[in-house]
C-alpha cells in the first residue's frame, strides 16, 4: 500500500477538553482540502479521557491513530515518537489547541514543495496575522527567549517556538533520531540539528491566535528551556552531535549509545 502524502501529528496531554474540537477541525480540513493524510494523536500519559476520546473517533476515521507514550515524557518526546512513526512523505506537527488553524498547513506544504526540507510556522514574521494576541508579559518573555536563542544558538529565525512545523519525511527521520531534549526546549534543538545537517529551512508566516489555556509557564518552563539550550550548546562543543551524525549514517551503529534513544522510540506502536 502506498504511503500517505501527509502525516499530521498532534501531541496531547490531558486534552479531554480540547481534543474533540481539534479532531473535528483537523478531519474537516483534511476532507475539505482533499489531502491524502493520516492523523496521529500522541497521548503523553494523560490521566483524563484523552485516549478514550481518540479511540472513539478512530471507529469512524480509519486513518486516525493513537500512539501512547510510556508515561508522561514531555512534548518533545511526543513529537519525536509521532513523527518517527509517521508514514507520510511530508510529516508535520501541530498543537492540540490549533492556535495556528489547520488550513495554514497549506503554507508549510507549499514551502516543502518549493524545495525546503523543513518549514516552520512563524507568529512574528507578519504580526498582522495574529488574530488573538498574547498578554504583554507573554510577548515580552517570548521575545526575550527568542533573542537569547538566536544569540546563543545562532538560529536566525524570528520564531523558533511556534508549534506548527513540517518536514520532508527523509529529513525528519534523521533530525528526530538525533534529538535529545524531550520537553519544551526541543524546538531550538531540532532546528539546530537541521542547520548542522545543512537542511533547507524556510520560515513561513502563519495566522495564529493565542489560547489562554496554554499550560506553558514562561518562568518555570522558560528557565528549563534555558538549561536545555546550555545543554545543546555543551553537547555541540563536545562533538556529541557530530558523533551521533556519524553513527546514524552507519546502519550497523543504530543502537550505539549516541543514538540509544532511537530504539526506545521504536518500540512504541500505533493502536
Amino acid at each position: 500500500m502506498a504511503h500517505p502524502q501527509l502525516s499530521i501529528v498532534i501531541p496531547a496531554y490531558n486534552e479531554s477538553a480540547r481534543i474533540e474540537n481539534a479532531l473535528e477541525r483537523v478531519m474537516s480540513c483534511v476532507q475539505e482540502q482533499g489531502w491524502d493524510a493520516e492523523v496521529l494523536v500522541v497521548d503523553d500519559g494523560s490521566k483524563d479521557d484523552t485516549a478514550a476520546i481518540v479511540q472513539r473517533w478512530m471507529i469512524s476515521y480509519p486513518r486516525l491513530h493513537l500512539v501512547q507514550n510510556p508515561g508522561n515524557r514531555g512534548k518533545g518526546y511526543s513529537v519525536r515518537n509521532g513523527l518517527l512513526q509517521a508514514a507520510g512523505d511530508v510529516v508535520m506537527f501541530t498543537d492540540a489547541d490549533l492556535s495556528a488553524p489547520m488550513e495554514e498547513a497549506e503554507r508549510l506544504l507549499a514551502a516543502i514543495a518549493d524545495g525546503a526540507d523543513v518549514a516552520i510556522g512563524s507568529r512574528w514574521m507578519d504580526k498582522t496575522r495574529q488574530t488573538i494576541h498574547q498578554p504583554l508579559y507573554r510577548q515580552f518573555f517570548g521575545r526575550c527567549f527568542n533573542w537569547i536563542t538566536r544569540s546563543v544558538m545562532g538560529l536566525p529565525f524570528k520564531d523558533t517556538q511556534c508549534g506548527f512545523k513540517a518536514f520532508k519525511r527523509s529529513a525528519a527521520q534523521v533530525i528526530f533520531r538525533l534529538q535529545t531534549i524531550e520537553r519544551w526546549g526541543f524546538d531550538p534543538e531540532i532546528l539546530f540539528i537541521a542547520r548542522k545537517l545543512k537542511y533547507v529551512i524556510r520560515e513561513v508566516p502563519v495566522t495564529w491566535g493565542h489560547d489562554e489555556r496554554s499550560r506553558m509557564s514562561y518562568l518555570k518552563d522558560g528557565m528549563k528551556m534555558l538549561e536545555d539550550m546550555a545543554k545543546i550548546r555543551t553537547n555541540s562543543l563536545a562533538g556529541r552531535y557530530d558523533e551521533a551524525i556519524a553513527a546514524i549514517k552507519d546502519t550497523s551503529a543504530m543502537v550505539t549509545p549516541q543514538v540509544k534513544h532511537v530504539a526506545e522510540v521504536g518500540v512504541e506502536v500505533r493502536h
